[in-house]
């Protein structure tokens, strides 16, 4: 345990390793996609071309949280020097701040999800996520710059309010990259283990539900990593895989879905209902 916790304390200060992880987490699963497919997607030029656009925006994502990790760093070690935070009120070991590390900030990745669905104009930002007509494991990024920097606030806010320790903090980022790659992989699990992984994690299916184009599918599974939050707040919903169609049917052109131009400017000129206005 500590070596894992002295491995994981100063990963942040490796950012060469941080995206060999993120990189061969993508290629795993773009190999596995490929090989057991959920759907046959059908990409308006090529897989390749598709994956360019959601590349760029995770290129933007990842400058956005690099930024804000100097800020992480530093509220994390303040968080230990002044014992603040549930970690330090519960007196908890190293696998209790690991545990409430990570439920606390995977809680942080429901909330912001939750409540872009249901504020018209942060949902403006998040769409562009919702807008991908062929999800797959390069989706799982693919978010505008303001979707990034209001996650980035949420997580810094559930650092605050659990305290957790640079060590829970990279063990929960780590988990977060390779499951948002599993669960937007074009993958077919078997029905027992998706079904069963669900129960626990948010499993592939479970994830598609919500890029499904139409209420009250896309108001749903609002999960990252850990199914506990969706079940607990009654936002859990299934259907099943031949039943679901990407895209929006409203809010913005499916036909546009490549254009990242147009996806960048597209939060800003024009207003937006939200999803289940």
């Amino acid at each position: 345990m500590e070596k894992i916790v002295a491995y994981f304390s100063t990963l942040e200060q490796r950012p060469l390793e941080r995206m060999a992880l993120l990189v061969g987490g993508l290629l795993i699963f773009w190999i596995i996609e490929g090989a057991i497919p959920l759907v046959q997607l059908r990409y308006r030029v090529n897989k390749f071309r598709h994956a360019l656009v959601n590349f760029g925006f995770t290129i933007i994502h990842l400058i956005i949280h690099t930024a804000l990790a100097v800020l992480i760093v530093l509220l994390s070690d303040w968080c230990r020097e002044q014992s603040w935070g549930l970690v330090y009120w519960f007196r908890s070991d190293v696998w209790g701040a690991i545990i409430i590390g990570m439920l606390a900030l995977d809680f942080s990745s429901w909330l912001v999800h939750w409540v872009m669905h249901k504020n018209a104009y942060l949902w403006r930002y998040h769409l562009i996520h919702h807008s991908d007509n062929k999800v797959d494991v390069t989706t799982g990024l693919r978010h505008h710059p303001g979707d990034s920097l209001l996650r980035g606030i949420f997580f810094i806010l559930l650092i605050f309010v659990s305290g957790a320790p640079m060590y829970s903090v990279m063990i929960y980022q780590t988990l977060v990259v390779i499951t948002t790659a599993f669960t937007h992989a074009n993958i077919s699990l078997p029905p027992v283990l998706d079904k069963g992984l669900s129960y626990v994690f948010v499993s592939p299916n479970m994830h598609k539900v919500h890029h499904h184009w139409k209420q009250p599918y896309t108001d749903s599974n609002y999960g990252a990593v850990f199914s506990i939050w969706d079940r607990m707040f009654q936002t859990f919903t299934t259907l099943h895989p031949s039943k679901i169609k990407y895209g929006l049917d409203k809010y913005y052109p499916n036909e546009k879905d490549e254009d990242f131009i147009d996806l960048l400017k597209d939060p800003f000129r024009k207003k937006t209902k939200t999803p289940d206005a």
